[in-house]
């Protein structure tokens, strides 16, 4: 299956490199593009059962779906995350 989606709290590269790094773990997932410009993903995955793996990744690290809860928590989460990114460029 392929899908593209919103996220929120994409700001640059490092957030990027954290989104790759993160999704690449999930089995099941394929293909992943980021788009900080467009604030999407592109992805190929098994079934819905990873795409939900995949949301519920992405709002632990502070990149919730948009349509879901961006609280305070998830946004300095994004911060976090950047930042590691970043370092692990």
């Amino acid at each position: 299956m392929k899908k593209t989606f919103r996220i929120q709290n994409l700001k640059c590269g490092g957030c990027e490199n954290t989104i790759l790094n993160a999704l690449l773990g999930i089995n099941g997932v394929q293909n992943i593009a980021v788009h900080t410009d467009e604030n999407s993903i592109a992805l190929t995955y098994k079934d819905e059962d990873v795409y939900e793996n995949v949301r519920a990744k992405l709002s632990k690290i502070g990149y919730p779906v948009v349509g879901y809860k961006n609280t305070v928590l998830k946004k300095a989460a994004s911060y976090v995350s950047c930042a590691i990114g970043k370092i692990n460029t």
